[in-house]
């Protein structure tokens, strides 16, 4: 049963571009095609060699973007259907929430953020828009996947509403307005502590895994702690790693319960989506002590992973790298290939903008493939597990 406040698909507001709809290929809805021209496209491919925590790592077992994009979209369709949400949207806002991230992740971003500072700056989240929008464009009568608006608006403004959005957002806002100072609907609200929960507990599990946490560490914190002492109580006898894989299960699960539970609580009386959007605060959140709870584990997370040492000497090769790449292209447009480079405007701020879409479309190996075919100098130091 939908919920009254889920996103109905026979109410959306359409897409962009007026499309042919005398050609179905298959009874689905808007936000199925929504979903499932987001895992068709060659960005969402490429999510595959893209940073999640660790650069270009020489594991299989370690996340990528793909990975955790696939975890955050099962954990949101799980939170979605005991809401009464629409699935289809959650899960679709799950898969393309990462699509705009750089080669080596936030190193990258910062890199290519430096970069572009006269020309507006770099920001992932409106570059997953103008990649969606714009860049990825498969059909034959417009340009990008011409999603429908409730996906772009929950894309857009996932975290909250926007008040200051930067030169990209700001362009396709104007083209197709997403009411960028509303609250997104509940799905988008839902997909945003989804990718928490994903990224919170599986960089604990790859972390661990590559030796920059310590158990007694993560002991330090009540959260885990209580959750551990329940895993050594259950299963006494079981080997390590697997207490410690349940450990991160249990703690997935403790906070999509008290997700549910809250969000309840916030939702009960919303006749419709609208009540959500004019609801003037986050209506999908954490309890009180779990929010404070997870803040905490956060905090941890960047002082003993995310900030470590080696992650800090690697982010910033990976920043020279991005560095690097657009300097070269800056003064060869052509180093981009036939293509790209012959896209490539004289005029600023549109010449560096299409280098930075060039640079942001990038995998990590073909960045440091790009980078030595330039330089005739393979970047060391970017593997770190």
């Amino acid at each position: 049963m939908s919920a009254p406040f889920a996103s109905d698909p026979a109410r959306s507001r359409g897409r962009e571009f007026a499309a042919d709809d005398t050609v179905t290929r298959g009874p689905r809805g808007p936000y199925q095609r929504d979903r499932d021209r987001i895992i068709h496209s060659i960005a969402f491919r490429r999510l595959r060699h893209k940073t999640q925590v660790f650069v270009a790592p020489d594991g299989d077992h370690y996340r990528v973007r793909l990975t955790h994009s696939l975890e955050v979209a099962q954990i949101g369709r799980t939170i979605a259907r005991s809401l009464g949400l629409d699935e289809d949207l959650t899960e679709a806002l799950c898969l393309a929430h990462d699509i705009g991230h750089p080669p080596f992740g936030h190193a990258g971003e910062e890199g290519l953020d430096a970069a572009m500072t006269p020309f507006g700056g770099f920001d992932h989240n409106a570059q997953c828009l103008r990649t969606l929008m714009r860049l990825e464009s498969p059909y034959c009568e417009f340009d990008g996947l011409n999603l429908t608006w409730e996906l772009l608006e929950g894309l857009a403004k996932h975290n909250g509403p926007v008040i200051a959005p930067n030169w990209a957002l700001a362009e396709l806002d104007a083209a197709y307005p997403l009411d960028l100072r509303e609250w997104a609907g509940l799905e988008a609200q839902v997909a945003a502590l989804a990718d928490d929960i994903a990224y919170d507990n599986h960089d604990i599990d790859d972390g661990l895994r590559a030796g920059f946490l310590q158990l007694d560490d993560l002991l330090t914190l009540d959260f885990v702690a209580d959750q551990w002492r329940e895993v050594e109580r259950r299963f006494p006898g079981a080997p390590r790693d697997r207490q410690l894989r349940e450990l991160v299960r249990g703690q997935i699960g403790l906070m999509v319960n008290d997700l549910l539970a809250e969000t309840r609580l916030r939702a009960e009386g919303m006749a419709d989506p609208a009540d959500v959007r004019r609801a003037g605060r986050a209506t999908a959140a954490f309890s009180g002590p779990v929010a404070e709870a997870e803040g905490r584990l956060k905090r941890f997370m960047y002082d003993r992973l995310y900030y470590h040492p080696d992650q800090m000497a690697t982010a910033e090769r990976a920043r020279a790298v991005v560095a690097t790449l657009f300097e070269a292209y800056s003064a060869d447009p052509s180093l981009m290939g036939a293509d790209w480079g012959g896209r490539a405007d004289e005029a600023e701020p549109d010449r560096s903008r299409h280098i930075a879409d060039y640079i942001a479309g990038m995998t990590d190996r073909f960045a440091i493939s790009a980078y030595a075919r330039i330089t005739g100098e393979t970047p060391d130091g970017l593997r770190n597990v």
